[in-house]
């Protein structure tokens, strides 16, 4: 019998900072999906072609990682929070300030489950980390690639 789906109540207990460490990271995809959103509908000029729709990619992608993290919640007997990241969206139609803002909260995302992942790797389940560790992967590469549009 796998230990992973047949806990005691203590074990689930012992989760704890792990729920509260993918409940971080689901606060910041839940204020990511909001920032996208809204950087989408409000990027203008000759770069709102190309920015727009990489906004709403990013969005989608928000969405995906944040049901992604909701399940890994729910699997591990948790409570998954239903409010953002507090931290302010910065309102702006200057693309440039939309590409910063968005490089920090990619940046603090990819931190996020980069301290998420050994929690994970010391449970033992080995579905529930790959599942996350391609979610950090599509962060450090949103990292890269926001980094190279700000050059």
């Amino acid at each position: 019998m796998n230990p992973i789906y047949h806990r005691s109540t203590v074990d689930i207990m012992g989760d704890q900072p792990i729920i509260t460490a993918l409940n971080k990271a689901l606060a910041w995809e839940l204020r990511a999906i909001a920032m996208y959103a809204h950087y989408s509908a409000y990027v203008s000029g000759i770069h709102r072609p190309h920015l727009s729709a990489y906004f709403s990619n990013e969005v989608n992608e928000s969405i995906t990682h944040a049901s992604t993290v909701r399940s890994a919640i729910v699997k591990l007997d948790g409570k998954a929070i239903t409010e953002r990241a507090p931290e302010e969206i910065i309102h702006t139609h200057d693309y440039s300030i939309m590409l910063e803002e968005a490089y920090k909260t990619e940046k603090i995302a990819s931190g996020t489950y980069q301290s998420i992942l050994p929690m994970i790797e010391e449970l033992g389940d080995d579905e529930l980390y790959d599942s996350l560790e391609v979610i950090y992967f599509d962060e450090m590469r949103s990292v890269e690639e926001l980094r190279m549009m700000l050059k």
